[in-house]
């Protein structure tokens, strides 16, 4: 029985084999499933980094947590991209083509935490873009060449952001309003703009100036350029930190367009109350002296 059982033992060994890959291969595939040319050294990350992927690939996995998709040329997000990966934490799309991210396309991850978008094309970030967005803690947007515009809602809703960077990119001024919007906000990096030091650059410097431990380099690893006391500096940068609220003096006495709008609406405004007050007053004298007429009519024909 002996040399019979040895005979058998491969054979054996083989239908086993073929149980187990039938009967649990596709169980393992579902659960561990991974896009072809990636890597996943966990059952929650997938890690694509630097395959030349010109687009999001396939078949990621719905449980996926950290996403890494840095170094490819990838042009754009489907706005749906999110909806299916409630679970995502973490995601690098740094040194992509990225143009554009339409608003709300990141507002369907709640778990999102960072976020890298850094290093790649973009050119604004519109309004709405990171709504609702309450999760993220980190969020890199530097070293876009082409970034010269951020909108006054960009970051509402980023209520726990703690670091934001946004340095090397095209920007020669912005809203200090969006800055306001991030009552978390801890680390800001800004270094690296064409910063342009006028009027409009006024109420941001003094943001800075109050806000300098949020800096990592503080003032010093700011420059700007251009008007400064009404004078030209010759192209040449100035460090943040030279400057004081005297260097805008001559900008208290300046009208933004929005000041502008501001009184010409009020002045709208005045306008037709002050006609709609005579017209009003017109109406009650002239009811006034008819109702009189009428009176004293009415007295005549009595007396008569």
């Amino acid at each position: 029985m002996l040399p019979c059982a040895r005979r058998l033992q491969p054979l054996l060994l083989a239908l086993l084999s073929s149980f187990s890959t039938f009967f649990w291969a596709p169980w393992a595939s579902c659960g561990n499933s991974c896009p072809p040319t990636c890597l996943c050294p966990d059952q929650h990350t997938v890690d694509c980094t630097g395959q030349g992927l010109t687009r999001l690939p396939d078949a990621i996995p719905l449980d996926v947590r950290r996403l890494l998709l840095s170094d490819n040329w990838i042009p754009w997000i489907p706005s749906d991209f999110l909806v299916l990966y409630s679970d995502l934490v973490y995601l690098d799309l740094r040194n992509n083509s990225l143009s554009r991210v339409e608003p709300g396309t990141l507002s369907t991850s709640s778990r999102l935490v960072f976020l890298d978008l850094g290093s790649n094309n973009l050119t604004e970030i519109p309004s709405g873009t990171f709504r609702d967005s309450r999760s993220l803690i980190k969020l890199r947007l530097g070293n876009n060449p082409y970034l010269s515009a951020v909108g006054a809602d960009a970051f509402s809703g980023l209520t726990s952001l703690r670091e934001l960077e946004l340095e090397r990119n095209a920007l020669a001024g912005l809203d200090v309003g969006v800055l306001s919007q991030l009552p978390s906000l801890r680390v800001l990096r800004l270094e690296g703009n064409p910063w342009v030091c006028n009027c409009h650059f006024a109420k941001l410097f003094l943001w800075l100036s109050e806000n300098r431990h949020k800096l990592p380099s503080g003032l010093d690893g700011m420059e700007c350029s251009l008007p400064v006391d009404g004078r030209p500096v010759d192209g040449r940068q100035v460090p943040l930190s030279m400057l004081s609220e005297d260097s805008f003096r001559e900008c208290r006495g300046i009208l933004t367009l929005t000041d502008y709008l501001v009184v010409i609406f009020s002045g709208i405004c005045v306008s037709v109350a002050a006609i709609m007050a005579s017209f009003f007053l017109a109406c009650t004298v002239s009811v006034i002296q008819r109702w009189g007429r009428f009176t004293k009519s009415g007295k005549d024909e009595m007396e008569e």
